[in-house]
């Protein structure tokens, strides 16, 4: 018996060993076709080499391919749990070739590795062809040598593959395993065919024809081979059964199912067990690739997993979140072969466990409200649409759940009834919007939010994509296409570009498709989740419903992501040196710098920002892992993590951490939803810019990294050299010697001073001084010019101090012809003599209004110096 990990290995050997390039897993969210879910076929990831749209430095490729079936057309959820071999996860193992080797050498590695590799036996072997595939036929019969009973014509479009309406095409051939004759069914193409005796194991798909409009077909210039073997249907064959969830891998996860619930597999609960198994696989590979539980999308889709797999825990009986638990014996079967699932495990199990928690809050209260809303109806009776759509919408009781809760009593639900509650709840949702004062924009973007939906963010952890154009902005109304040179908003149902939030800008980028190019210059995210990229068209036009290929501008992402993380870190070092009261007020994370804005009550010392600066740098350094968790606010809020000021958080929240303590624990966590470096030494370096003052009590610091800090650390190194140069010393004694210089001015300044002050009143000699007697008292009254005007004062109390007794008056003409005037008044004569009366009389001589100061001292000004005299004069006339 070959295990199933042996069975994936022996398949990828054999093709490279064959000259195949072992290619990995693409992840299961599509970046090449917007147009699915997730990945349901190998094909998926090489869709753009058939069509001749990418080019390869290889022509024949071999995989093992991670595929999803639980949403959109290829739904495979009700049935999962009920039957031997329907799944939501499930592996695809095949070959390809492109435009290689065709039908001859495909049908000769098909049998070789089936018969040979695995030790099939030839007789429970048949295989089927397209009716009208004579070549096919007839290569079966020389390469296998089968005999015509055994290679069936089948003419239908099961056996006719195609990419879509136009495009590649061509017909297929499967391989078929016969189970033997005690289980039900009969050979491909009989009325029986639905049973499981006769298991398709293998398809060969022969992509031969290019199909235009009108179902007219040319043949392919390079002919090509898709091939796809399910890991669990040929598992189940090697193992000897007919029951995929007899495998070894499913077995393993049944056990470890049975023995935390201690309800055996084997019994009347046996669909359950299969149901979590099937469900942990599915809902741990979609979040490994990036998918987190929500209300839209592939998030609903996941949500919609993993509660059906929650609510077979609780009905095995499980008083505890279970899923969670399951992920260590996940990781031990499928870790080696998917790595992912590994670097995932603490992602997957706490994103498991916190839906579990909630879920079980949920499904008591949901079940409460609809066993008391339908214990009175019967057998084909129907629930009403609008209980159905009060659990869904008030409880987060997915419709699909009520139904299965329902079913075993053969109760349906009025999905009529449910749609129009739905459709009334929307309307009431766009009448709130429309008055909330931005009516323009909401009338635009809440009816178009209704008919195409959120558009799903991939951009954490990738920068390319396809998205499908859903709709198309110009001048505030919606249009059917952009042209050259005009400039609008573009929305996509998918996209890697980040929508400005949470203080970090949006991306720019290219949107590219057949015929035409847009420059992206930035995203908005409006009503919360359409991302609105606003472009100018650079050649071409773009079309609604248009396939698109997004890259976001690489360089720019980096810096951001730096930028952004280096926020984080700054924030926490200087909780460390200010203290726990440091709270974020404010943030700006652009390509270019960073800006944190933070709450501490007064300046903040060199000494403290190199500390500051030290302690980040440090954590860039020490080049640890930055990790993302999922969590409800209160539990992130509990552990620890710092909310971001002006963020909006639903139920679960994205949480990052980065670096660590010396006791073991993350230095760095926050909640969190823009998109950041993988180890914090991507940084590279964070130094800090500038640190100022916002208002009361709020400080703000920016800070550079990266490349951009060490082009200002080498610009700042340029000019100390070039000051050292003309100092002519050294640069280590450069500060020094400017700090000499700088005093050595400020003392020749204050001599100057002096010496301008001593000038002005006529070298100081009281012989000099123009002293006149009015009234009885002494006036020294004297224009002076070179001093500054902030010396009058110390002009006038020297006079005073020479006069002994009297009234001093200094007019002072500055070079603008402007003038200042003092007016002082010893002590003993304060009484007779008011200042302020003086220097108000002289102002009105300089064209100036007014004056101010005290009794014995007051000061004025006007524009006039050259009725510097008349002001003086003025002086006089007042003490008479």
């Amino acid at each position: 018996m070959s295990g199933v990990n042996e069975i994936r290995s022996t398949f990828l050997d054999y093709f490279k060993a064959n000259g195949h390039e072992v290619v990995p897993s693409s992840p299961l969210v599509p970046r090449n076709d917007p147009t699915l879910m997730f990945a349901n076929s190998g094909m998926v990831q090489f869709k753009n080499v058939f069509t001749g749209q990418e080019k390869r430095s290889y022509q024949r490729a071999t995989t093992a391919q991670k595929c999803v079936r639980a949403g959109g057309k290829h739904n495979d959820l009700d049935n999962v749990g009920y039957t031997a071999r329907h799944h939501t996860f499930f592996e695809m193992l095949g070959n390809f070739s492109f435009g290689d080797y065709f039908k001859e050498q495909a049908i000769t590695h098909a049998w070789t590795l089936v018969t040979r590799e695995f030790g099939l036996p030839k007789e429970k072997l048949t295989v089927t062809v397209y009716s009208e595939d004579d070549e096919a036929h007839a290569l079966w019969k020389k390469i296998a040598g089968l005999s015509d009973s055994k290679i069936i014509r089948i003419p239908t479009s099961d056996n006719f593959w195609r990419m879509g309406d136009t495009g590649p095409c061509g017909p297929c051939s499967e391989i078929f395993y016969d189970h033997g004759d005690h289980i039900p069914g009969g050979p491909p193409g009989s009325p029986d065919e639905d049973g499981d005796r006769f298991i398709e194991i293998w398809n060969l798909v022969f992509m031969q024809y290019e199909e235009a409009a009108g179902g007219i077909r040319t043949n392919l210039p390079h002919p090509s081979i898709d091939t796809g073997m399910g890991l669990e249907r040929v598992a189940a064959v090697l193992q000897g059964t007919h029951d995929n969830y007899e495998i070894d891998l499913f077995a393993t996860l049944i056990r470890a199912i049975a023995d935390m619930t201690s309800v055996s597999s084997d019994g009347p609960m046996k669909a359950s067990h299969r149901v979590i198994a099937d469900h942990l696989r599915c809902s741990a590979f979609l979040i490994a690739d990036g998918v987190l539980p929500s209300n839209e999308g592939r998030g609903y889709v996941l949500r919609r997993i993993m509660r059906r797999g929650m609510r077979h825990a609780q009905l095995l009986g499980a008083k505890e979140p279970l899923l969670h638990r399951l992920v260590p014996a996940l990781a031990r079967e499928m870790g080696q072969a998917y790595p992912e699932l590994l670097r995932a495990e603490a992602l997957i199990t706490e994103t498991l466990k916190l839906e579990e928690s909630r879920f079980r809050t949920t499904l008591a209260r949901g079940l409460s409200i609809l066993d008391d809303a339908a214990k009175d109806l019967g057998a084909g009776q129907k629930l009403k649409g609008d209980v159905a759509f009060t659990l869904y919408d008030t409880y987060g009781f997915p419709l699909d759940l009520t139904q299965d809760a329902l079913r075993a009593r053969d109760i349906g639900v009025d999905l009529d009834g449910f749609d129009a509650a739905m459709q009334q709840q929307k309307a009431k949702a766009r009448a709130a919007w429309s008055g909330t004062g931005e009516a323009a924009t909401e009338k635009l973007w809440f009816p178009l939010r209704d008919r195409v939906g959120a558009t799903e963010f991939l951009g954490y952890d990738t920068e390319t994509a396809e998205g499908v154009v859903t709709a198309l902005i110009r001048d505030n109304a919606e249009v059917e296409s952009l042209k050259a040179g005009e400039t609008g908003f573009v929305v996509l149902n998918q996209t890697p570009f980040y929508g400005e939030s949470g203080g970090q800008v949006g991306d720019t980028g290219m949107i590219t498709g057949a015929g035409f190019a847009a420059q992206v210059s930035d995203v908005q995210k409006k009503l919360g989740d359409i991302f609105a990229h606003a472009v100018k068209v650079t050649s071409g036009e773009i079309k609604l419903g248009v396939p698109a290929e997004l890259t976001v501008d690489h360089t720019r992402r980096s810096t951001i992501r730096a930028n952004h993380s280096a926020t984080h870190l700054l924030h926490e070092a200087l909780r460390l040196v200010l203290g726990d009261h440091v709270a974020q007020k404010g943030s700006l994370v652009s390509p270019e710098r960073l800006r944190f804005d933070f709450s501490h009550p007064k300046p903040i010392s060199e000494a403290e920002l190199a500390q500051v600066e030290d302690i980040a740098n440090a954590a860039v350094l020490r080049n640890e892992p930055v990790a993302t968790h999922l969590m409800s606010v209160d539990e992130a809020i509990a552990s620890g993590a710092r909310a971001l000021f002006g963020e909006k958080y639903g139920d679960e929240v994205r949480v990052v951490s980065m670096g660590t303590t010396e006791a073991g624990k993350a230095f760095s966590v926050e909640l969190c939803g823009g998109t950041h470096v993988s180890r914090t030494g991507d940084i590279g370096i964070v130094s800090i810019a500038g640190e100022s003052a916002v208002a009361a009590g709020v400080r703000r610091l920016e800070a550079v990294t990266g490349m951009e800090a060490r082009r200002q650390l080498n610009t700042d190194a340029r000019r100390l050299r070039d000051l050292a140069g003309l100092l002519k010393v050294p640069a280590a004694e450069a500060e020094a010697r400017l700090a000499a210089l700088v005093e050595e001015r400020r003392k020749l300044d204050r001599e100057l001073t002096e010496a301008r002050k001593k000038l002005a009143m006529g070298g100081g000699g009281a012989a000099e001084d123009p002293i006149r007697e009015i009234s009885g008292a002494k006036l020294l009254a004297r224009a002076v010019t070179g001093v500054e005007m902030k010396d009058l004062k110390s002009l006038a109390d020297e006079a005073k101090s020479r006069v002994g007794s009297g009234v001093v008056a200094i007019v002072g003409v500055a070079e603008d012809g402007k003038a200042g005037v003092v007016v002082g008044v010893t002590e003993d004569l304060t009484s007779r003599f008011d200042a302020v009366a003086l220097v108000r009389a002289a102002s009105e001589q300089l064209g100036g209004k007014g004056g101010g100061g005290r009794r014995d001292m007051a000061q004025a000004g006007g524009p006039d110096g050259a009725k510097a005299q008349a002001a003086l004069d003025a002086v006089a006339a007042a003490m008479s």
